[in-house]
């Protein structure tokens, strides 16, 4: 870990969340044992890079063993993996956000784009 203060959070995915049909909500990862959250924090901005080249290497070392997706709640700011994350279900919801949201005025943090 570059700082003291970066690190890494495994959360269990068990319970109920395995007790609803996989199409029954948006979330479609319902096979999925554990989520996890990667932390690169540190106060001096000097450090960002590192930080940075941190979080994703790690990331990218665990990709192959993980669904490739994360919990929408988990992802930062415009993340890419928006459509993994929903699978299957991402036109569903672009269907949807389309009928209700047809201008995308709620297209800040994790989008999912209004399908025509």
């Amino acid at each position: 870990m570059p700082t003291f203060k970066s690190g890494s959070h495994l959360y269990p995915i068990d319970g109920a969340a395995h007790d609803v049909p996989a199409d029954a909500t948006a979330w479609s990862h319902r096979d999925a044992v554990w989520s996890q959250v990667i932390i690169g924090v540190d106060g001096d901005p000097a450090n960002a890079g590192a930080i940075r080249d941190w979080a994703v290497g790690y990331e990218e070392s665990i990709r192959p063993y993980s669904t490739g997706a994360a919990y929408v709640n988990f992802m930062g700011e415009g993340d890419t993996r928006v459509q993994a994350t929903y699978g299957d279900h991402y036109d569903r919801l672009a269907s949807t956000k389309a009928k209700y949201d047809p201008d995308n005025v709620f297209r800040v943090n994790q989008n999912i784009a209004p399908k025509a």
